[in-house]
């Protein structure tokens, strides 16, 4: 879609769209209020084109990426696709392809961004591209962002991502910016929770998606669509006393209800704190003991304050 008008670009990778990233976002828009922001993001995660193997788990979908953005008060989201093309582009052309068809007045990057081929262009080279074209015209300003400390920690999608493999997912909320979520399609289970009196609603840990720890949480539970937030007491991982579990899930128990119809449905489950590891029980009284401990210590974390 071609920009009719003039507008603010921020670029970034956006995964998570944590405290960071709104930032960038917040002080892009106080550049030019008037004008529309523009978002542009890379997708594929550009490591798994530079270094393919060595790419972290994303925090967020395309998909979830997008709407984080459009609630952050984006006004388009310019996805450009990662390739090696693209890696190949020398700085000044990443500008004459990527950012002048959009019209920027300003745009708005972190202090670390680089681009361009072999990551040569820094903030500064950005600055100098923006400064004059061949003729001498102006052609947009560059405002640097600095990055976001949180208790003493640069906030950034990695250190999330080590919150979320210790299973601390308060920490993990802590740079969000919001409690961390897991969306996914219901999928059809073992139906031993239905069994046991606690039926779950069960999403695969999908490769290359970041999950948390495995253990037992408090959160939430969301179907898309529908505003009502349910409380549930959430286990991920491969559950370790059945033996039949071969990938890990999150399972989501919501609490008190026996009569949800999730099958197929797209959910959103939301971490807000972690209760224990994973444990393996000698048989289910101890397990169904468990749960109904886990379910105790849920209503109580979730309770109103």
């Amino acid at each position: 879609m071609h920009n009719p008008q003039a507008c603010v670009v921020a670029i970034g990778n956006f995964d998570g769209v944590h405290t960071g990233h709104r930032s960038l976002l917040s002080q892009a828009q106080a550049q030019a209020p008037g004008l529309p922001l523009v978002a542009v993001t890379f997708w594929p995660h550009p490591q798994s084109v530079v270094r393919p193997g060595t790419e972290p788990e994303l925090l967020t979908d395309l998909t979830g990426r997008i709407e984080l953005l459009a609630e952050a008060g984006v006004a388009e989201v310019r996805v450009v696709p990662f390739t090696r093309e693209l890696m190949a582009l020398s700085p000044q052309e990443f500008v004459d392809r990527v950012l002048l068809p959009l019209r920027p007045r300003v745009v708005c990057v972190g202090s670390n961004f680089t681009f361009g081929a072999r990551a040569e262009g820094t903030v500064e080279t950005l600055a100098e591209l923006g400064a004059r074209d061949e003729l001498g015209a102006h052609r947009f300003r560059v405002h640097v962002v600095d990055l976001i400390q949180v208790d003493d920690s640069t906030t950034c999608s990695t250190l999330v991502r080590n919150a979320l493999a210790e299973g601390d997912v308060a920490a993990a909320a802590h740079h969000l910016g919001r409690p961390f979520r897991y969306s996914g399609i219901v999928m059809m289970g073992h139906q031993r929770g239905r069994e046991l009196g606690f039926p779950t609603a069960n999403l695969p840990v999908q490769k290359g998606h970041a999950a948390p720890g495995d253990g037992v949480y408090a959160g939430w539970l969301t179907v898309e669509g529908e505003d009502e937030r349910m409380p549930a007491a959430i286990s991920v991982g491969r559950n370790p006393t059945f033996e039949d579990v071969p990938e890990a899930v999150v399972e989501a128990y919501v609490l008190d209800r026996d009569d949800l119809k999730l099958y197929g449905k797209r959910v959103h489950v939301d971490f807000i704190e972690r209760l224990r590891g994973n444990l393996k029980f000698d048989g289910l009284d101890s397990l169904v003991t468990q749960i109904n401990a886990d379910v105790q210590r849920t209503r109580e974390i979730l309770a109103p304050a």
